[in-house]
């Protein structure tokens, strides 16, 4: 974990632990690039696939929640979904609150290897449909 990534958990022991297991799952799938920025942590491979932040629900949220960001080709059916929107037709946004290491289970894993497909997938789509062949 690098220096820029504890300064945006903030040095707190629970976001920490979820940081690790998210990236432990994004490790497992393959090549990625990770960017540090001051409101996300994401991961792309090129195309951004999933991210991080602080939940914006003050009050409502524990001090060590993450909230994690994937982008998908069609909505999540589950409870596990904080919100989900389709910013574009066929690209759909979800925002999973997590507050436990144990969160990341085989849904998430499954949701963020499905992530990584459709970002390499949506690349050479469009790149396909440029091309005259």
């Amino acid at each position: 974990m690098t220096g820029d990534v504890l300064a945006f958990l903030g040095g707190h022991p629970g976001r920490i632990a979820l940081f690790e297991a998210v990236e432990e799952a994004v490790t497992a799938l393959g090549e990625s690039t990770l960017e540090v920025k001051k409101s996300q942590v994401s991961w792309k491979n090129p195309r951004l696939f999933a991210m991080v932040s602080l939940p914006p629900m003050a009050g409502r949220r524990k001090a060590g929640d993450l909230m994690l960001t994937l982008g998908l080709g069609e909505r999540l059916d589950s409870p596990r979904v904080f919100q989900a929107v389709e910013p574009y037709p066929g690209r759909w946004t979800h925002h999973i609150l997590l507050s436990r290491p144990e969160e990341v289970d085989g849904d998430v894993r499954d949701w963020l290897a499905q992530a990584y497909r459709f970002a390499r997938e949506k690349g050479r789509r469009r790149r396909t449909g440029l091309s005259p062949d």
